[in-house]
């Protein structure tokens, strides 16, 4: 499903707008140079805490707010949030963008939302940045998640609110409303970071700025997500980037992400969880920014 015209300032600064299928869709453009659309995480986080304006240096970077987030449309159907769904919505973006093909930069659920995209849409992405994601979910996906998250107060037996983490992250994926939703997230943020205590004052308002839509956090697609037997048919040049500390998209799905594509570079920030490019800015970009030499 594409968009309903094209625009000739589709790539100019500053937020834009269009409906697939009769749903706005809202996208955000900042940078120079190639295309790179990244795809934010969740489902159902708000687009701006993956702005990276040291990205917008070497790309012109175009932010999707997806589908039921932010300022773009909600679905009749809380069912049809899934990933062939986000997917469908990003197809549309890019073909509004008016560019023979792009980069694809996707966090964590929108690493999976870009891979099913690169494997539906081949000629569409000239190279792929695969942040904080995996190639599978299902239950040891989550049985490894859920340990990591079990485990972390104990990690930080000095910082009596790390306690009160595992039962935030429950109130966030039980939440049915965004405000309950949102203080969930913001409370259980500090087990996405490598040490987020020791940088605490820098970390503070990227936590405070946090906001989530419960209608597709909240959504369950009855589709299991495994790609792994289908990754060899991705050949463009892929980066791999994964926080050594990421507790919910560690090193274990990276590397099976990186044995499983034919062009891939692997880039493990050793200081970094599930947000490398706060914790490690410099380090992260250099290994998006890598691809345009490859």
């Amino acid at each position: 499903m594409g968009s309903t015209s094209h625009d000739v300032d589709a790539l100019a600064p500053g937020a834009h707008e269009f409906t697939v299928g009769g749903v706005r869709q809202v996208y955000h453009v900042a940078g120079t140079g190639p295309v790179c659309v990244a795809h934010s995480g969740g489902p159902g986080i708000d687009w701006a805490y993956l702005r990276t304006p040291s990205l917008e240096e070497h790309f012109t970077m175009v932010y999707v707010e997806p589908v039921g987030t932010g300022a773009s449309g909600r679905l009749d159907n809380q069912d049809d949030y899934r990933l062939d769904t986000y997917v469908r919505f990003l197809d549309a973006v890019v073909d509004h963008l008016g560019v023979p093909a792009v980069y694809l930069l996707g966090h964590s659920h929108g690493g999976f939302v870009v891979q099913r995209y690169a494997l539906a849409h081949p000629d569409r992405v000239v190279g792929l940045a695969l942040y904080d994601t995996s190639p599978v979910t299902g239950a040891e996906f989550w049985d490894v998640a859920m340990a990591g998250l079990t485990a972390y107060p104990l990690r930080h037996p000095d910082q009596p609110e790390a306690a009160a983490i595992p039962a935030a992250f429950q109130q966030a994926v039980t939440a049915t409303d965004d405000e309950a939703l949102s203080a969930g997230l913001r409370g259980a943020l500090p087990v996405y970071f490598a040490d987020f205590w020791a940088r605490r004052a820098e970390f503070v308002p990227f936590q405070a700025a946090v906001r989530a839509w419960s209608a597709p956090a909240g959504a369950q697609d009855p589709t299991p997500f495994d790609v792994r037997e289908n990754l060899g048919e991705i050949t463009v040049p892929t980066v791999v980037i994964v926080g050594a500390h990421d507790f919910i998209c560690g090193p274990r799905w990276a590397e099976q992400l990186h044995d499983g594509l034919k062009d891939s570079r692997l880039v493990v920030l050793e200081r970094s969880g599930h947000f490398g490019h706060i914790e490690q800015p410099v380090e992260f970009t250099e290994a998006v920014a890598e691809l345009l030499r490859r």
